[in-house]
């Protein structure tokens, strides 16, 4: 396996991550072009924008994956929401996305976060701690999304906490 180097997002990374996200999932939408590029574009210009859990991967010193975890809320109290999780198609089950996960979740843990919840497949994201996130008592945006709407929590997690998911305002004009 490759040396996969994870640090913190910088003003020079933006033109390679838009690259790396556009990668990673424009196939599920040609030719159209995918939405994600500019939803992290919107994101990064948003009030909900968390600097330090804006992390790249680099291999042999070139971005090849980016993770972003933004605030979210569960009803009132402050959480997080996590994607988009890039990484180049050449760099796919090599490692990068598990070694962007860690670092994100390590991150957010470190600075006292409660909770993560993001939407995906819950066969991936099982290995990190995810689980269907009603099982906790955090209901989903969307009804439908059903146990694709995971969370993971963190150590400053309060079980006490419960009610609706709500993302970044990026996410809802998505």
């Amino acid at each position: 396996m490759t040396a996969v180097f994870i640090r913190r997002e910088t003003p020079a990374d933006v033109d390679a991550i838009r690259t790396v996200t556009q990668a990673a999932f424009g196939p599920q939408y040609a030719p159209e072009p995918a939405p994600e590029p500019g939803l992290v574009d919107q994101l990064r210009a948003d009030s909900a924008w968390l600097p330090a859990l804006s992390l790249v991967a680099e291999v042999d010193g070139e971005i090849v994956g980016h993770v972003v975890c933004t605030r979210g809320r569960v009803g009132d109290t402050p959480a997080l929401g996590l994607g988009p999780l890039s990484v180049r198609l050449d760099h796919q089950r090599a490692g990068v996305g598990s070694a962007l996960m860690h670092a994100v979740l390590g991150g957010a843990d470190a600075l006292g976060e409660p909770l993560v919840a993001l939407l995906g497949d819950p066969g991936y994201y099982r290995r990190f701690g995810f689980r269907p996130a009603q099982e906790l008592g955090v209901l989903a945006p969307e009804a439908e999304w059903g146990n694709h709407f995971q969370a993971r929590p963190l150590a400053g997690h309060d079980p006490a906490v419960r009610g609706l998911f709500t993302y970044a305002e990026p996410f809802l004009r998505l």
